[in-house]
């Protein structure tokens, strides 16, 4: 079977590099509003979605993130944007909710043009003092924990095709 958005689900692809261009900002408020329309956990809306381009702000997010990891580099790929997803502590659905907030997001830009990298450790990086300061900056509410983010803009190069899917990935029980 075949339609538009099987396509899009189909030919999306991590990009982990991307040309310095800023994405259009029609763009990113389209990918941000496909954020909001994701499902959540009694339809409560609780995540809260933050685009950051500013360069110093990003700069900060590089070096907390690679600090979590341990390494050096930027694990945001030198992106133009960065899409950082928050929820509430106490929600029972911080990380689901957050992780379709966060699909949607990736499949809006593919749609569109635009190529993204899911980007982890938010959860590790806003936990700390740094990350709870940065999110009062952000202008955040207080009792908020990262779930993920995105990195977004223009690819550089084609990425790579699909990996075979593997056997018995999905099954039908009747």
């Amino acid at each position: 079977m075949e339609n538009e958005f099987l396509k899009v689900i189909n030919t999306r692809r991590s990009c982990r590099n991307y040309r310095k261009e800023q994405i259009k900002d029609e763009e990113l408020n389209a990918i941000l509003k496909a954020g909001t329309y994701a499902p959540t956990g009694m339809g409560l809306q609780s995540p809260y979605i933050v685009a950051v381009q500013n360069p110093e702000m990003k700069a900060q997010l590089e070096k907390m993130n690679a600090a979590v990891r341990g390494m050096s580099g930027n694990p945001y790929y030198d992106a133009p944007t960065y899409i950082l997803v928050f929820a509430p502590l106490d929600c029972p659905f911080a990380v689901q909710d957050g992780a379709c907030v966060l699909e949607n997001m990736m499949l809006a830009a593919h749609a569109l043009g635009v190529s993204s990298c899911w980007i982890n450790r938010e959860i590790e990086m806003f936990a700390t003092e740094e990350g709870k300061q940065l999110m009062k900056k952000m202008g955040l509410p207080e009792g908020l924990g990262g779930i993920g983010a995105i990195s977004v803009g223009y690819a550089a190069a084609q990425p790579a095709g699909p990996k075979p899917r593997k056997d018995g990935y999905a099954r039908i029980i009747r």
